[in-house]
């Protein structure tokens, strides 16, 4: 089958570490355009842009990967269907719920995809785990993600901005696995939210679920100010009494001690790999439960203001 030709919107980081090689090495796709606000390029693009609107003009991509901060992925990738494309949109999706919803509809009016990406979901680890809870009630969650934002977001002045997300950027990727592999939906109960005196982003939280089982103790912790070891771990007890674990993000999964899953992360080939089949097929995919937890948290968040963080 033809490629399909892709552009990309925005050559920040994780477009660098992850759309471009993995983009590269898949048959089923051809890197056609690259747009950068910052004139940066990548050598297997044909062509590059300044503005997006210049990509978009031209009549051969077919799909564009929106890899922009979210406070402006919503007027990009609304741009991006009315001319035509479909969008794969990094996470975050957008910076509300309302924006995603509006791409939803634009998407199934023009008859193109809209796909949300939640790069976690993509391990191997977080099927296991789905499987392995299904019809199961679950007794205790405790999600610990704790990492370094100097190490993995260096300079990203945006994703301390009002709708940059903060801590709750990588935070999400839990909650993805969270609604993923939860047998039953989970709400917030209760947030703490701490905010740098200088900053308009969170940089840690504490969130408390609830689902319909009142006597459950289902906890989140996240925090951007770990250094050394990173953890990215999710622990699970049932009422049957049965543990599971997932660690370094959903890589490796342990049930009663005993390691199940163990292999080396291969998140954004499974969400090109699934990019495809969309296309193939002409669907959307819109998966808002992660989000809708993150605008929760928000909602009903005590805000408590830590000391300033410089980075």
């Amino acid at each position: 089958m033809t490629p399909h030709k892709i552009g990309i919107i925005g050559l920040g980081k994780i477009a660098q570490d992850q759309h471009l090689p993995v983009i590269k090495a898949n048959p089923d796709f051809e890197l056609l355009a690259v747009s950068s606000t910052r004139g940066l390029t990548h050598e297997d693009a044909q062509y590059t842009f300044q503005d997006y609107r210049e990509l978009l003009k031209l009549k051969d991509v077919e799909a564009v990967a929106i890899c922009t901060p979210p406070q402006v992925r919503h007027q990009i990738a609304r741009e991006a269907l009315l001319a035509g494309k479909s969008v794969l949109l990094e996470k975050p999706p957008a910076a509300t719920l309302s924006e995603l919803e509006d791409l939803r509809q634009l998407g199934e009016k023009v008859g193109k995809t809209v796909f949300t990406t939640w790069h976690a979901q993509y391990n191997k680890g977080v099927e296991e785990a789905k499987k392995a809870l299904a019809g199961w009630s679950i007794k205790r969650l405790l999600v610990t993600w704790k990492e370094d934002v100097r190490h993995w977001h260096p300079g990203q002045q945006w994703i301390w901005q009002a709708g940059g997300f903060g801590v709750f950027d990588p935070g999400i990727n839990a909650l993805s696995i969270v609604t993923r592999i939860m047998p039953e939906p989970v709400f917030i109960k209760s947030s703490i939210l701490e905010f740098p005196s200088n900053r308009d982003a969170p940089i840690a939280a504490n969130l408390e679920f609830q689902t319909g089982h009142t006597d459950s103790d289902l906890q989140a912790v996240f925090d951007w100010r770990q250094t050394g070891p990173q953890s990215w771990d999710i622990e699970i007890e049932t009422e049957a009494g049965f543990t599971l674990k997932l660690s370094h993000g959903g890589s490796c999964l342990e049930i009663d001690g005993r390691l199940v899953v163990k292999e080396d992360p291969a998140e954004y080939q499974g969400i090109y790999r699934r990019f495809d089949a969309l296309l193939t097929i002409g669907t959307s995919e819109v998966d808002v439960a992660p989000f809708r937890l993150v605008a929760d948290a928000f909602m009903v968040g005590k805000r408590v203001q830590v000391d300033a963080f410089e980075d």
